[in-house]
């Protein structure tokens, strides 16, 4: 019988290993084509329209929550924003001939209503074909309804506390009730 020589435990990739890329789900991504891209770090969201080459990914469009301060948008880290930043990537994507996607979410779990449907949302309001199931969206959430229905209360109940939760918006010249009007006019400017 014949020793071993060497050790037969086999090192996986260093992307695996810390957890940063899950290699099946990803030739699985590959083999569909064209990718839809949403992430979000601790200071923005970013979306992107990718296509697989040989040397390396190739990114055809992108757009990142700085991209949406510099047209007006208050709050570049919310669901609006997301929706905004998914509509600006497939809009740019599609100039550049990209008809259909699927999107690659990471490692980050489904979630109803989370950032990456919102950017999803987007870029299939924007004309984009992305397989998707209409259970995961929950549009009052991504045109900030919801956050101009709690302002109005709010402002309504108590003015001191309306002042101090929504200075962001304030700070802008932006009334946090009229978030989805102002989401209409910054997507006719995308």
């Amino acid at each position: 019988m014949a020793r071993a020589t060497r050790s037969t435990y086999k090192v996986s990739f260093r992307r695996r290993r810390s957890g940063k890329t899950d290699y099946k789900k990803r030739l699985a991504l590959l083999k569909f084509g064209d990718r839809l891209v949403a992430r979000k770090t601790s200071k923005r969201i970013i979306a992107q329209v990718v296509s697989f080459d040989a040397k390396g990914d190739r990114i055809i469009s992108m757009a990142t929550s700085s991209d949406l301060e510099k047209i007006g948008m208050p709050l570049a880290k919310s669901l609006p924003a997301a929706y905004l930043i998914g509509y600006k990537a497939a809009k740019e994507a599609l100039k550049k001939g990209v008809k259909k996607a699927v999107l690659d979410m990471g490692r980050k779990t489904p979630v109803k209503a989370s950032f990456a449907f919102a950017v999803l949302k987007g870029a299939i309001d924007a004309g984009l074909d992305v397989p998707h199931d209409e259970s995961v969206f929950d549009v009052e959430r991504f045109t900030g309804k919801h956050i101009a229905d709690y302002a109005r209360a709010l402002k309504e109940s108590s003015p001191e506390e309306y002042k101090k939760r929504f200075s962001q918006y304030l700070k802008k010249g932006v009334a946090p009730e009229e978030l989805p009007k102002l989401i209409d006019s910054l997507k006719s400017k995308l």
